[in-house]
């Protein structure tokens, strides 16, 4: 039997991908250069790199919506990523789009998310608000390019151009990519909102904060819900929730695969760098389509997000974010070696912001415990047992 190297590999690129997707030979490399490797190409490096990455390993405990800990089912940010990772590699697929690019993306693209989910991002973004402020996005960049330390040349991961360009959402221009990003880049972010809209509803109504009454009014899950009634009228509630979201999911990927193909079709691009020098994206759901999934995001912010339950909970664990970032600038030698080394050359707040998010939920609630004390609202937070 006869190894595949990475050049036969590359070769199958050219031969099955489309005209626009982006071919790993024509990567504009890494910051700093290696030699190629034997049978991977530079997407699938990228993708080991990610995984293999103490970011990547930490994301099992932290925070998707519902508080980590709280709950056996509920998604983390790790299982996330992962549902992320394979809707954009079906659908990289089915466009005949690099699915190693696209894959690597999506599984870096929450690297840089704090404690406890979104409430934890804000949180720590009025905290830095005099230093630079915080977005997960621009965290995850820094992430791979400088703070993960695995080998003896470089800090960072040494990803290819094209991954870290596909972390850069709303600062593309200032990293020096072009008006768009790749296409792979857009099916990891299309395939983000597919995931969180639809295992956010599915935690929600497992766990009974969303009723099944309560979606009466979301036009896409009655359509689907009266399709499945018709065909297993019998079907149990649990059993027919989880079909419905598993045609939620289709829906929606099958939605973006038809209606990006046709965008790309109508484009006529001819190359990767096309596509970035375009003022629209070409990845995205139809218009038929695209006020039913901002009507059940709203329904999602309206009545999970902002739960009473959820939020309550959420904003008490930011409490211990916050207790946590005023500590650590009164004890800077507090905050690890590593960290420590980069007081100097970034500044106290924003070493101490990259310590504390990168802490897991556990992680910081133990921390508080230990350097704060274990009051009231650390026993509230803590998972029973």
């Amino acid at each position: 039997m006869s190894l595949q190297s990475r050049l036969q590999w590359e070769l199958k690129e050219r031969q099955l991908l489309a005209p626009c997707a982006q071919l790993s030979p024509e990567s504009r490399g890494r910051t700093h250069p290696e030699t190629v490797h034997v049978y991977r190409s530079e997407f699938q490096r990228d993708r080991d790199r990610i995984i293999h990455s103490s970011a990547f390993r930490r994301l099992e405990y932290k925070t998707q919506v519902v508080l980590n800990g709280s709950g056996d089912h509920f998604r983390t940010r790790l299982t996330h990523t992962i549902e992320v990772a394979a809707i954009s590699r079906s659908t990289a697929r089915t466009l005949a789009l690099n699915e190693d690019l696209a894959e690597a993306v999506a599984l870096a693209h929450d690297l840089g998310h704090p404690p406890f989910g979104h409430p934890g991002e804000h949180t720590l973004n009025q905290l830095m608000r005099d230093h630079g402020g915080f977005e997960h996005n621009r965290q995850s960049l820094r992430v791979v390019e400088e703070l993960e330390m695995k080998y003896p040349e470089f800090n960072g991961l040494n990803l290819s151009w094209e991954v870290r360009e596909g972390l850069c959402k709303g600062f593309r221009e200032s990293f020096g990519g072009g008006l768009q990003p790749s296409l792979e880049a857009q099916v990891a972010d299309s395939a983000d909102e597919i995931a969180y809209c639809c295992s956010d509803l599915d935690d929600a109504l497992e766990n009974e904060l969303i009723r099944p009454e309560d979606l009466k009014e979301i036009k896409i899950w009655q359509e689907l819900e009266e399709s499945v009634q018709k065909q297993y009228s019998k079907l149990d509630f649990e059993r027919k929730r989880r079909y419905l979201i598993r045609c939620l999911i289709d829906l929606l990927v099958d939605d973006l695969c038809l209606q990006s193909a046709t965008n790309i079709e109508e484009s006529k691009i001819q190359s990767a760098e096309e596509v970035r020098k375009l003022t629209r994206r070409l990845v995205g759901f139809s218009m038929k389509l695209r006020p039913q999934i901002q009507n059940l995001r709203d329904f999602l912010h309206q009545h999970f997000y902002y739960n009473p339950t959820v939020a309550r909970i959420n904003q008490r664990a930011c409490q211990v974010l916050q207790a946590l970032f005023e500590f650590y600038h009164h004890h800077p030698h507090l905050i690890g070696s590593k960290s420590a080394l980069r007081i100097k050359k970034d500044g106290l707040s924003r070493a101490v912001a990259d310590y504390v998010s990168g802490m897991t939920d556990i992680y910081a609630l133990k921390m508080y415990a230990k350097h704060i004390g274990t009051d009231d609202l650390l026993k509230e937070l803590l998972p029973p047992g």
